[in-house]
């Protein structure tokens, strides 16, 4: 399987392209070494695409009026919501999608005021 985004020429500045490296299905892997070989893979996309989210962390800031509301509980309980009914058809266990977006959400957030306080002072 492969998917890829729209391309982009600089990374920090626009949407970026994720091409998977080609690799063997999870189901046909016969060896531990197709198994990392997908999930080094499957990491290096992941990478590029939490840095994009990264990114429009620093546009929240950058955007948001008041430090008082970078960190907003009914947009976090919306995105788990969100990501728990897109993990169910991709097969993603909510075992492991929750805290995962839960942590993300958390990490994103404290990025997101710290640069709320470094661009604002």
């Amino acid at each position: 399987m492969f998917w890829s985004a729209p391309l982009s020429v600089d990374l920090k500045d626009a949407p970026v392209t994720v091409a998977i490296d080609a690799r063997v299905a999870p189901e046909a892997c016969v060896s531990m070494t197709e198994v990392r070989h997908g999930v080094d893979a499957l990491d290096r996309a992941l990478v590029a695409l939490l840095a994009e989210r990264q990114r429009y962390m620093d546009a929240a800031a950058r955007i948001k009026p008041d430090r008082s509301v970078v960190h907003d509980d009914a947009r976090i309980e919306d995105v788990v919501a969100k990501v728990l009914a897109a993990a169910a058809p991709a097969g993603l266990s909510p075992a492991i999608a929750e805290p995962v977006w839960r942590t993300l959400i958390d990490r994103c957030i404290a990025h997101e005021f710290d640069t709320f306080d470094r661009t604002r002072g």
